[in-house]
């Protein structure tokens, strides 16, 4: 009994620092980086689209290369009357032969690279859909943040609610407060809590979103978001614009379409050329019964198709053109959509700067100051219970309104990043 105790202990002793770090291991916080990188990792789009990248990597492999050559077995010359026999005619023989398409010089590398281009343009997609389910985790992160501390503040003044209520029948009880003071902010509270039921719901609704982009369980709990910091964006407009012109998959894309169509049109032009078909044939003879020696024999040739039908290869050029134009057209459309997406977005960062630090800096202390000084009048019966009511309401519309500047701050510096394709520190 006394060993298996101690067996018992021993067991039970080293499974304890195992048991510590994989609890260790569970309660590391969950980051934005974080979430963004299982994002990218685990989102079954994302696979998607890698798999569609790999599928045209794979016909590139096969474009440009040879078709398979023919392989020919026959009997040439065989009597109908006596089908096997090969001796009874001179002229009767085997045939064994091989013949292999060869195209005219070019089309075969344009072909490739024609295809290799195909390919590039899905892998700049792929890249480019994950700058778009980067900026997705990030939106729904800040949207996150302005419901967390819009919860903060609620609880906040539902706490003060309950004391100036509380203030509020104190002083009705002694007459000097009236009976609607007291139903007044009883029904601001159950606003409150109209609210709050809200942004719960509005949280778990954008926690699942930030769940199913990484590929967790909607369920999955997500942290009270920690508080951010505004970082200015010191970049101007050219420097942003020409970081987009090195960076972003999508105009990337663009240019590997518009390279495309200059090699579509000139596998176009190759086609007027013909492709050709050698053949090499071995006959084997038998000597006869009548004498001959049977000599074996071969022949070979050459076959090549004759580039007539002008007008479809007329047409394949002008597609070709036409493809060339829109993807250039597309190029000069995405540079100027990105010139005023750039510039949209700097002025809402700037505008949500300024007014986050107006107000952090002002506003909400100044309103602050309003509160303490109304709800001191109130006590000595200086000031009318709205007056307090109303300062109380006002302070915090302005507190949920700084935070949706910050979270709006972050949401547009993450979109202005998702723009140039890069990371802006």
């Amino acid at each position: 009994m006394m060993r298996i105790l101690c067996f018992f202990v021993l067991t039970l002793t080293m499974s304890l620092p195992g048991t510590v770090q994989a609890q260790a291991v569970e309660e590391v916080p969950l980051s934005l980086d974080g979430l963004v990188a299982q994002a990218l990792e685990r989102n079954p789009e994302i696979k998607a689209s890698e798999a569609r990248w790999q599928v045209f990597v794979e016909r590139a492999r096969q474009a440009g290369t040879f078709e398979d050559p023919m392989l020919m077995l026959g009997i040439q010359n065989a009597m109908v009357r006596d089908p096997l026999a090969f001796d009874r005619d001179n002229m009767t023989s085997k045939v064994i032969g091989i013949s292999q398409m060869v195209p005219f010089a070019g089309k075969r590398a344009l072909a490739r690279r024609s295809a290799e281009l195909d390919a590039e343009v899905r892998r700049w997609s792929l890249e480019e859909r994950k700058i778009q389910i980067e900026f997705m985790v990030k939106e729904s992160w800040n949207q996150l943040y302005a419901v967390d501390r819009s919860l903060e503040i609620i609880e906040k003044n539902i706490m003060l609610l309950d004391d100036l209520a509380h203030l509020t029948e104190t002083l009705y009880g002694v007459g000097d407060a009236l009976q609607q003071d007291v139903l007044r902010v009883q029904l601001e509270r159950s606003k409150m809590e109209d609210m709050r039921i809200r942004l719960r719901q509005q949280r778990r609704s954008l926690a699942a979103r930030l769940n199913v982009l990484a590929f967790r369980p909607a369920a999955e709990p997500i942290p009270t978001i920690p508080e951010v910091s505004l970082v200015p964006v010191t970049i101007d407009p050219a420097q942003l614009e020409e970081l987009a012109y090195q960076h972003r998959p999508l105009l990337r894309g663009l240019q590997s379409e518009q390279e495309k169509s200059r090699v579509m049109r000139d596998l176009a032009l190759r086609d007027n050329y013909p492709d050709f078909t050698l053949s090499l044939e071995y006959m084997q003879r038998e000597p006869t019964t009548m004498g001959s020696e049977g000599y074996d024999m071969y022949s070979a040739g050459v076959s090549f198709n004759l580039p007539v039908q002008r007008q479809r290869r007329q047409a394949m050029v002008a597609e070709a053109d036409s493809e060339r134009r829109m993807a250039e057209q597309e190029i000069e459309m995405f540079r100027n959509d990105l010139r005023f997406d750039i510039a949209d977005a700097l002025a809402r960062l700037e505008r949500n700067r300024r007014m986050a630090d107006l107000y952090q800096g002002g506003i909400i202390p100044q309103a602050e100051g309003t509160l303490d000084a109304s709800l001191a009048a109130y006590r000595v019966g200086r000031a009318e219970f709205m007056n307090v009511l109303e300062s109380q309401m006002t302070l915090f519309n302005y507190e949920r309104d700084y935070f949706e500047a910050v979270a709006e701050h972050q949401m547009v510096r993450a979109q202005l990043e998702a723009l140039v394709g890069t990371q802006l520190r």
